[in-house]
């Protein structure tokens, strides 16, 4: 027989992980004694590894309006986004990160309970975009998960946008999201010592931003982009910088969507609101980090 408890034990919080986030979690110092924490979040955690409906959670982990109210509240007042920069913070004391830093982005299928968004009131809050980060396409409501991570593959800057939104749009708002507090005095780091992208990333504006901070860059040329700088000759310019074995290390940040994807609530998006499903990523990005530390 299978034991129930064994299977739903398997999607929870670790004692390391806990011990990790437990000082960034809010507590009210008055008011009727709550759940516990730690078993409302690991209710989190099993709702998003899972992708089932808040309504369906195990009861172990309490009543489900408690750990989805809470969910809600964590993800508005940016608690797990928070908790990913205090882990990034801690890495960077230790050296941790490789600043060789990979961006993409992945699509993402949207569940038909997330397409219901306009119809309730209470869903527009500041920051919450009017799109709700759903965009339409010929295979239906789509969201792109833009994602800037380390040399190692783990996550260190997320951005959430309609399906259709251009990868070249989205290249600097993605690194404008790298910041990596210091644990002592000091600014954050929010510059990479260089940054790996594949062709959709190829643009003049791009390559000349890069340029203007200081951060190299290994990304292909476009074909066409190529043809039109041999026909001007001379005046096309010298050919951009490429190095094939650098590039080579690209499939880290597929390696890191490939696991952040495990994540059943993340593969599909469940989530109706943006600002939902992006602390969703965040909070299994910060576990990703949890683990490899």
């Amino acid at each position: 027989m299978v034991n129930h408890d064994e299977v739903i034990r398997r999607h929870e919080l670790t004692d390391q992980d806990w011990e990790l986030l437990t000082p960034l979690i809010p507590r009210a110092a008055t008011g009727r004694p709550r759940v516990e924490d730690r078993q409302v979040i690991n209710g989190m955690v099993y709702k998003i590894r899972t992708g089932i409906s808040w309504r369906d959670l195990p009861e172990c982990y309490g009543p489900w309006k408690t750990v989805y109210t809470r969910f809600r509240r964590y993800a508005l007042d940016g608690v797990f986004a928070r908790a990913l920069q205090h882990i990034q913070a801690e890495a960077d004391e230790a050296g941790d990160i490789d600043w060789l830093v990979q961006i993409d982005s992945t699509i993402v299928r949207a569940h038909q309970h997330a397409a219901a968004t306009g119809r309730k009131r209470g869903l527009h809050h500041q920051g919450e975009p009017d799109d709700h980060a759903l965009g339409r396409s010929r295979g239906g409501l789509t969201t792109k998960v833009h994602l800037a991570c380390d040399g190692k593959g783990r996550p260190l800057a997320i951005l959430v946008t309609p399906g259709q939104r251009h990868d070249g749009i989205c290249a600097r708002p993605l690194l404008e999201r790298i910041r990596v507090p210091r644990t002592g005095p000091g600014r954050p780091r929010c510059r990479p010592d260089q940054v790996v992208a594949d062709k959709a990333y190829s643009s003049r504006g791009f390559r000349s931003y890069l340029r203007k901070r200081g951060i190299a860059c290994t990304v292909p040329e476009k074909n066409d982009q190529q043809r039109h700088r041999l026909s001007r000759g001379r005046n096309g310019g010298r050919p951009t910088a490429f190095d094939r074995e650098t590039y080579r290390r690209r499939n880290v940040i597929e390696r890191c969507f490939n696991r952040l994807k495990s994540f059943r609530g993340i593969a599909t998006r469940y989530e109706k609101t943006a600002a939902s499903y992006e602390a969703a990523v965040t909070l299994a990005s910060f576990l990703l980090w949890a683990r490899s530390v």
